[in-house]
């Protein structure tokens, strides 16, 4: 069993274990989301992977900004002076499991709702507002409703809502 991995981000490579979180360059990975960096070795009770067909799961748990760096510049004898600062974009993750001794804590779904209610399309809860735009013109009518019904409980975002209202128009337009 692995109880440490080196994992690549960003043409960087930290060494970490279960539960650590680190520092490091700026993802484009949401906050709260997780995700599966490249796994270069994996290691522990004495033995190595140079090859691990391991994954490495890790949450993002905030975007931040790094210390300032301050960058000064003198001439001398000539009274040139002048200075600049610097502070990294930096993202906080946390490792969550290492291979399979240990899976992400999975999201509880609500129970299944009876065959003949209708649905919002699969993966709507991880749709944008975009996604939502372009791919609702494609929804049969039921799951447009069980879409404006699940954005309304859930989520409440306006551009999704209206995208959702106006395809329901058109349909029910192009119908009748």
């Amino acid at each position: 069993m692995a109880t440490y991995a080196i994992i690549s981000l960003g043409g960087k490579q930290y060494r970490v274990r279960e539960g650590e979180r680190l520092l490091v360059d700026r993802l484009t990975t949401d906050e709260g989301k997780t995700f599966h960096p490249d796994v270069l070795f994996t290691g522990g009770d004495g033995s190595g992977n140079l090859s691990p067909r391991m994954q490495v799961t890790a949450k993002v748990v905030g975007h931040v900004r790094g210390d300032k760096v301050r960058i000064g510049k003198r001439r001398p004898k000539s009274g040139y002076r002048r200075q600049t600062g610097f502070r990294s974009a930096l993202s906080q993750i946390e490792i969550q499991s290492i291979g399979a001794s240990k899976r992400a804590p999975a999201k509880e779904e609500p129970a299944a709702p009876e065959s003949n209610e209708a649905q919002p399309p699969r993966g709507y809860a991880d749709f944008t507002v975009a996604d939502i735009t372009e791919k609702s013109k494609r929804w049969k009518l039921e799951q447009l409703e069980a879409a404006l019904e699940y954005e309304r409980a859930h989520a409440n975002r306006k551009g999704a809502i209206a995208a959702i209202e106006s395809a329901i128009g058109a349909k029910q337009e192009k119908e009748g």
